[in-house]
């Protein structure tokens, strides 16, 4: 898919963008220069963390090395950094948060979510380009798997996130939302916008992707389904892909833990029962 000028449809590339739901820097986007090995890097480690999270930058090394890549831990550490990974244990502080933001305790260990807008969470990935590669963010509810909203950018910024937050608001609020401790979750910004709604803010231990473990099971079946099965060519068709395939999870996609039922369909079978 690519845009088209002004003059041919009489839609500005602004308005372009806001049908597509992607930033205008998107259009304008560049894939960041890597190279080719190091883009190649980025997917084996995107799919070797999604089967093994505990890995950090020693262990993820020591795998390549496996794999017969020539490569060392200062390589590897910068990519998994660049890609807003780390592993679910405690370590040396590679991550993105931020010393200046308030942190938040985790409210779901003993929470079991039992409505729709009862518990959302959210978190950001890792999607390669032909390339280069950018970033998704998305917000499901945990009771029915919904994806309640998504959005892409090609930088790790808060203010994607907080847009995808404000999609997200206009099915309703929950009452507890759960993220990681990455600087976009934690900045003022975002935390007060929870807060302005009566939403009770739920981080994450560091080092715990097991606390955020819903959003982490649909990166992966995003990416084994969709991701990783293709070539995106640009940021454009990465939304236009993602986006079908959002469509198909949220509409169609049959989960054992909903009784082979596809999202939409407990989403809004509960909403109507809270609404009788």
């Amino acid at each position: 898919m690519t845009m088209i000028e002004q003059s041919s449809t009489g839609l500005s590339i602004k308005k372009q963008c806001e049908l597509l739901s992607i930033p205008r820097s998107c259009y304008y986007y560049e894939p960041v220069k890597e190279s080719e090995l190091n883009l190649l890097l980025m997917k084996e480690i995107d799919k070797e963390y999604l089967r093994s999270p505990s890995y950090g930058y020693r262990t993820m090394t020591h795998h390549l090395k496996r794999l017969d890549y020539d490569v060392n831990y200062k390589r590897i550490y910068r990519l998994m950094k660049l890609m807003a990974i780390q592993a679910i244990y405690p370590k040396p502080k590679t991550t993105l948060a931020n010393k200046l933001h308030m942190k938040y305790p985790y409210l779901l260990s003993d929470v079991k979510a039992s409505s729709q807008n009862h518990v959302w969470a959210s978190d950001i990935t890792y999607i390669p380009l032909d390339g280069g590669f950018i970033y998704l963010v998305a917000v499901l509810d945990l009771y029915s798997r919904f994806i309640l909203s998504w959005k892409i950018s090609n930088t790790l910024d808060t203010s994607f996130c907080l847009e995808a937050l404000e999609e997200a608001l206009k099915f309703g609020s929950p009452q507890i939302f759960n993220t990681d401790q990455g600087c976009q979750y934690t900045s003022l910004s975002f935390t007060n916008r929870l807060k302005a709604s009566d939403i009770q803010v739920s981080m994450s231990g560091k080092g715990r992707c097991m606390d955020n473990i819903f959003v982490e099971r649909f990166w992966r079946t995003l990416k084994y389904e969709e991701v990783f099965l293709k070539v995106y060519k640009n940021s454009q068709d990465a939304v236009l892909n993602i986006s079908n395939y959002m469509k198909y999870y949220n509409n169609h996609r049959l989960h054992s833990s909903l009784k082979y039922k596809p999202p939409i369909e407990i989403y809004n079978q509960d909403k109507a029962r809270v609404s009788c």
